[in-house]
């Protein structure tokens, strides 16, 4: 890369005398005018960096860094920290982020909050100068190799963990008064369409081998979405079927309401999964009055709530 060569004398101001013209402003010892011939600074900047300032848009300590160029941040200074602390506490959860999760959850959170990006649409991520700007930025964030943890392991299941739970769980019982028609779970299970275990049969004592016509086929993998209340009723089970186009046939003799998703996998995804709880979110109807209690284990993060 060629040595830069500055072309404007915007911004001429050293940072030490915007930082001092921020700070006599805030303390009220001097007045926009004074401040900005005192410390030689623009009015204009230093008017609109004591604005933000008193927002909490931007701290003290960045009060006074410049900004050249077509680059803008596209987050605030708040929005990365939140951004961070969501990080970490996934992290804690045993669900760390790759840098391509925070690539893409940087593209989603500028999408949904309308902000002004030059991110990348057709990934749907940020770029990678962002990204090690955004390290830079919080050095605190590390990127390391994780250990393997099981479920078991890292929900510490034993009996401590256990008794644990079950008190949280009463003690929410007795605040929020939740009935049993609002406690739901919820639990996705693999089905393969050729089974593997073998039903006994009949044979003649003695034969020391017993066989069977087995088929051919190994079979596909269809992932069920099943959910339930406490009071026994069911909500109507979503079907992922390994395959990318819909086929109605899919759900002849299904049970009623039962409602199809189609991935090459056959495997639940983030967004499928979303349009699930989009559907139980309808069906289970709840408000700030009637509230409910839903217990489901993930395996991945996601991003989108």
């Amino acid at each position: 890369m060629g040595k830069y060569k500055r072309k404007s004398e915007r911004q001429s101001w050293s940072e030490v005398s915007m930082a001092n013209a921020v700070q006599e402003v805030l303390e009220g010892r001097m007045g926009y005018l004074k401040a900005s011939m005192e410390f030689g600074v623009p009015r204009s900047t230093l008017e609109g960096r004591v604005s933000k300032v008193r927002k909490g848009l931007l701290s003290r300590k960045n009060a006074a860094k410049k900004g050249l160029g077509r680059y803008k941040a596209v987050f605030t200074e708040k929005q990365e920290e939140e951004m961070v602390e969501h990080i970490l506490a996934m992290e804690n959860r045993l669900f760390g982020f790759t840098l391509k999760d925070l690539r893409k959850m940087a593209f989603d959170l500028a999408v949904r909050n309308k902000l002004t990006h030059q991110f990348n649409m057709e990934k749907k991520a940020a770029g990678k100068t962002w990204l090690y700007q955004f390290l830079k930025r919080h050095p605190k964030l590390s990127l390391r190799t994780p250990e393997p943890t099981s479920i078991a392991r890292a929900i510490g299941f034993n009996r401590s963990a256990v008794q644990k739970f079950f008190a949280l769980l009463s003690e929410i019982y007795k605040n929020y008064d939740i009935t049993p028609d609002n406690i739901y779970n919820v639990d996705e299970t693999g089905i393969m369409t050729v089974p593997k275990k073998r039903s006994k049969c009949l044979a003649l004592r003695g034969k020391k081998q017993v066989g069977c016509l087995s088929s051919g086929e190994r079979g596909v993998l269809v992932t069920a979405e099943t959910c339930m209340s406490a009071a026994g009723v069911f909500m109507p089970p979503m079907f992922v079927f390994p395959r990318e186009r819909a086929k109605p046939e899919f759900l002849d003799n299904a049970p009623p309401g039962s409602t199809a998703a189609y991935h090459s996998s056959g495997w639940m995804q983030t967004e499928i999964f979303l349009n699930w709880f989009k559907k139980f979110i309808s069906f289970s109807n709840p408000s700030k009055e009637n509230l409910f209690f839903f217990c489901w284990m993930v395996t991945q993060p996601i991003r989108k709530v």
